[in-house]
């Protein structure tokens, strides 16, 4: 259950009977103020102050997401779900099934356009992974099924659009005959596709962070394409509170952030001490699905991918976040792109971020530890993916999605899932890099560049690992030990509490 009214107004607690992983001596954890002020043993319980008493389940920092796009997690929530089509025609029979059903008029949420519940508004499914299809997509295929409703189909990755000629038309879209549109044209159309009315959209976001925080999360990191400041302080003002957001800022919105003077790691005015600038996110190749991620040698089908930033233009921007305090973190999932990013970064002379990492050449792994760089990565994606990176980097994967190699090369580790990618879940993400594998019959996927749950707690918690005095009462309590629950459990850990300076944002029956 979620935190109430007399919860949020006494931030001044102690944490009772609570064990720390690696120990099994129960202790108290003292919170002031949103701090935590002390740790005691368990038969010092100071007076005048509320208990909560946990008999002994275990006490973590709260959990951060390292990449998200909040927005497009609480849509696709709401949206026609493709993740399970295993090939065009069958997510075409997903989307003709939703549209002659009864309930299409009612459908609401699963389309796109300015009234809830007007079936003329286009009809929208994401996750569909084509990389991995016998058959390919197609304009005339989707058009068939659709019959006249204007539909969009979103990718996994957000890439890629599939969209049908009534949405054509509708967005002012030129397709060819595969229907698809990718990297920029696609951001866009997904962009327009998200226009609701800002009280729904909210709405949906509170949702999907309340579901964030019973899952141990205190934070992410907000990569939503937008200028996301002040979509962040109307949702603060209006009353969300489940977790700290740092909104991203993109190139376009650079001098933007510039003159209003503000940076990455500054909390900004109006956002309750739960809001601060994110880095400047650079996104400079495209994806695996969508066989644009930029590589050194060529896809199976032809074609390398694409580099949608020069390397003088990254240069560029690498060297104008440096002189305004920004933090870079740059988008680099083929092993060209992510050379391409190590050169920029050594020649700027700043540290900052690689996002997803996914495809390293062995040569350029030490660079992440020389440079400084963190590494954020998206363990899930390794399984998702590990279909399309055999088919696609055959004979390579031993360097695909390399986190025990990255750590060996000095780099800092961060967790996410890139919602919607992958679900907002850091259990899942953190099972996905300690195993290599799903609670499935495959078996695990180059287990040597599994890490260790220590690691993977580490790199979960801002490097936090454990709880210290002084620091931010930002605190998740589970009801199994991580450090040696069965692995099918650590997928799933349940949740007993999670707090942000000290405040219940997630309170399960049982506490």
């Amino acid at each position: 259950m979620l935190s109430s009214a007399a919860d949020r107004a006494l931030p001044d607690i102690v944490l009772a009977s609570v064990r720390f992983p690696g120990g099994t001596a129960c202790a108290n954890i003292q919170v002031r103020d949103g701090l935590v002020a002390g740790i005691t043993a368990a038969d010092e319980l100071p007076r005048g102050v509320r208990v909560v008493d946990f008999d002994g389940r275990y006490a973590i920092p709260g959990l951060w997401d390292e990449h998200v796009h909040m927005t497009q997690w609480a849509l696709a929530a709401n949206r026609v779900d493709l993740s399970l089509a295993e090939s065009a025609r069958c997510a075409v029979e997903l989307v003709r099934s939703r549209i002659s059903g009864p309930s299409l008029a009612h459908a609401g949420p699963a389309l796109a356009g300015p009234a809830l519940a007007d079936p003329a508004r286009t009809l929208v499914g994401v996750g569909f992974r084509d990389a991995v299809w016998d058959d390919v997509p197609g304009l005339e295929l989707l058009d068939a099924a659709t019959r006249g409703v204007p539909t969009a189909l979103i990718s996994h990755d957000l890439h890629c659009v599939w969209l049908n000629s009534a949405a054509a038309e509708r967005y002012g879209m030129r397709p060819g005959a595969d229907g698809l549109l990718r990297e920029d044209a696609a951001f866009a159309l997904t962009r327009e596709l998200g226009r609701l009315p800002d009280d729904v959209v909210d709405g949906w976001v509170r949702t999907a962070a309340g579901a964030a925080a019973a899952r141990g999360i205190v934070g992410v990191v907000d990569f939503e394409m937008t200028w996301n400041r002040d979509v962040w302080l109307r949702r603060i003002a209006a009353g969300f509170d489940s977790l700290r957001v740092d909104a991203g800022v993109y190139p376009e919105d650079l001098e933007r952030a510039t003159a209003a003077g503000v940076r990455t790691g500054q909390l900004l005015d109006g956002g309750a001490g739960l809001l601060s600038v994110g880095p400047l996110k650079v996104l400079i190749d495209g994806s695996l699905n969508t066989r644009t991620a930029y590589c050194v040698d060529p896809y199976p089908h032809g074609g390398r991918g694409i580099l949608t930033v020069s390397e003088a233009e990254l240069l560029a921007l690498l060297l104008r976040a440096r002189e305004s305090g920004f933090v870079p973190a740059v988008h680099a999932i083929g092993d060209a792109a992510n050379q391409v990013a190590l050169d920029a970064f050594a020649a700027a002379g700043v540290r900052g971020r690689i996002e997803h990492a996914q495809f390293v050449r062995s040569e350029d792994l030490v660079r992440f530890g020389e440079l400084g760089l963190m590494a954020s990565v998206q363990p899930v994606h390794a399984l998702d993916d590990r279909d399309a990176a055999d088919a696609n980097w055959s004979g390579s994967t031993g360097r695909a999605f390399p986190l025990r190699s990255l750590l060996e090369a000095g780099a800092l580790l961060a967790l996410g899932s890139d919602a919607p990618v992958a679900p907002l879940d850091p259990w899942l993400a953190m099972s996905a890099a300690t195993t290599r594998y799903r609670q499935d019959r495959r078996g695990p996927w180059h287990p040597e560049q599994a890490i260790t749950r220590q690691e993977a707690l580490f790199a979960s918690t801002r490097g936090r690992g454990r709880i210290r005095v002084g620091e931010a009462a930002d605190i998740a309590v589970l009801d199994g030990n991580p450090l040696e629950v069965p692995d099918s459990v650590f997928a799933e850990m349940p949740v007993a509490t999670t707090l942000v300076a000290g405040r219940f944002t997630y309170r399960g029956s049982a506490v």
